[in-house]
């Protein structure tokens, strides 16, 4: 497999496969946020989302994959630091505000600071007709967020914190995204970078659910808490490990537009399991980011 993988690196094949892995990324991501909104503490679920992931790499980073090159030492450490605060920004912005409002501003900030980031370090470049799809990619991302806040909010008071940390949340998710597919590229074998990788960010947040879970006066079962991590952890390993393989084989600014269709899925999960109101609305914004992935992909 890694040497297939290896081999179709910057050819056609290899943009064909992280097409597919793309969009397996952004219907994972779709799913895996449904998990994190489940009946739990999302702080509980993240942490045995971790902890799940941790512990399921810990034996293919030990015993598996070949050992990390010694200048990965310090990537891992940056992707730690990295991948830590984007989570604490998350939950911080999902305390200040609605879901359905900062989830699209988190997505659709995201992959335009990826393109960027990606022009400034791996000298990429988007054609005119890519940069139209992005515009459409992402009116329809942002235009979903305009919807939800006028007809969906309740949390007015703390809207525009939410909106500002959501922003920053963006940042921080163009920052992984360009800065792992700089450290999945800095390895021979890429599967080296994934088992490590989920292991070491596997560490921080089971502590904080296990602080916050002792802490409450009626603490949730342990058995379908970590029944869900498990899964979670899962979808975490398909969804994560298929972007980042995108982002070696393919360009990280493409990988990255074509993952935010996961606010479609998202929406259609939602509409389907949660039994969530979709609406004409909201149909035409996320018909607006289909038709924006398309662009970007068949104008490249």
């Amino acid at each position: 497999m890694t040497d297939w993988l290896l081999s179709i690196e910057g050819t056609d094949a290899g943009h064909r496969a992280a097409l597919i892995l793309a969009l397996m990324a952004a219907f994972l991501h779709a799913v895996f946020g449904a998990l994190q909104k489940g009946r739990h503490d999302p702080w509980l679920t993240r942490g045995a989302i971790d902890v799940s992931y941790g512990v399921m790499a810990a034996p293919f980073a030990l015993f598996v994959v070949p050992w990390p090159e010694p200048h990965l030492w310090l990537i891992f450490a940056g992707a730690f630091v990295i991948h830590t605060v984007y989570k604490f920004l998350q939950a911080w912005a999902y305390s200040k505000g609605a879901y359905t409002v900062v989830y699209p501003v988190v997505r659709g900030t995201g992959p335009l600071f990826t393109v960027i980031g990606a022009y400034l370090i791996f000298n990429e470049t988007f054609t005119g007709i890519q940069w139209l799809g992005v515009a459409v990619l992402l009116s329809g991302i942002f235009g979903l967020a305009v919807y939800n806040m006028v007809f969906l909010v309740k949390e007015r008071d703390t809207l525009n914190a939410a909106l500002a940390i959501a922003v920053m949340t963006g940042l921080f998710v163009a920052l992984y995204t360009t800065y792992d597919a700089y450290g999945i590229r800095a390895t021979a074998n890429p599967f080296t970078f994934l088992a490590w990788f989920f292991m070491i960010d596997g560490i921080v947040m089971p502590l904080v659910a296990v602080s916050r879970w002792r802490k409450m006066i009626d603490p949730p079962d342990l058995g379908p808490l970590m029944t869900r991590g498990v899964i979670g952890g899962l979808v975490a390993f398909m969804s994560f490990g298929a972007i980042m393989m995108a982002t070696r084989l393919d360009k990280v600014g493409e990988a990255a537009v074509l993952r935010e269709t996961s606010t479609v899925f998202a929406a259609v999960i939602g509409w389907v399991f949660l039994k969530e109101t979709v609406g004409p609305r909201r149909v035409a914004l996320m018909a607006l980011i289909a038709a924006g992935a398309v662009v970007v992909e068949v104008g490249g």
